[in-house]
């Protein structure tokens, strides 16, 4: 599957080293999830300090009052970035049973920088058919991750909204927790992650 710009595509490779269980629920389940197709379907609520970054394509845009912000907060080494990871899952339609997902730990990583984790921690159920979008909320102080002024700064915000005047190569890693009929299992390792750049 090809990649398109500000789209990030993360494919379930084979389970390895899953506990042998008996049942065939059980492996149905665990078969279902790892057909999943999950993307990020879109960034959204991209802000920088309380500045909304998807109001405006460059620095030159903001404010007076909006830049002094920014410049303030580089300087007190507090940057919060926010958005919210649209997440795409797609079951396909032939799939032997509809998915549940009841847990996805993830963990972004920004230009091979990892940064933040955080949990999903609700059930999503995904029908066979049916695409699903779920948030993944992420805030983070950029300043922990990146060095530059306020200008560098917001351009990398601004790609994360495909503004900008760089590019940025963003990851999500996943490690999910799948409900079967013995109870929830989570996989041993990461789900595989293919990177894609978002911005200009």
């Amino acid at each position: 599957m090809s990649l398109s710009l500000g789209r990030c595509i993360l494919l379930f490779g084979p389970l390895l080293g899953v506990v042998a269980l008996s049942g065939c629920a059980t492996l149905g389940q665990l078969r279902a999830l790892e057909q999943v197709d999950f993307s990020i379907d879109r960034l959204s609520r991209i802000q920088l300090a309380g500045v909304d970054v998807t109001r405006v394509q460059a620095f030159s845009d903001l404010s007076l009052t909006d830049a002094a912000a920014l410049a303030n907060a580089v300087r007190n080494r507090e940057l919060p970035l926010s958005l919210e990871i649209q997440v795409l899952a797609e079951n396909p339609a032939d799939n032997l049973a509809d998915a549940r997902l009841l847990q996805l730990d993830w963990t972004l990583l920004l230009e091979d920088r990892e940064t933040v984790s955080g949990r999903v921690d609700r059930e999503i159920v995904l029908p066979r058919g049916e695409p699903t979008t779920f948030p993944v909320a992420v805030s983070l102080n950029l300043v922990e991750f990146f060095e530059g002024n306020a200008r560098d700064l917001f351009n990398i915000a601004a790609s994360l909204s495909g503004y900008g005047t760089e590019s940025t190569d963003i990851e999500l890693r996943a490690l999910p927790v799948v409900q079967t009929a013995f109870g929830p299992i989570s996989y041993p390792e990461p789900i595989r992650i293919v990177r894609t750049t978002v911005g200009r």
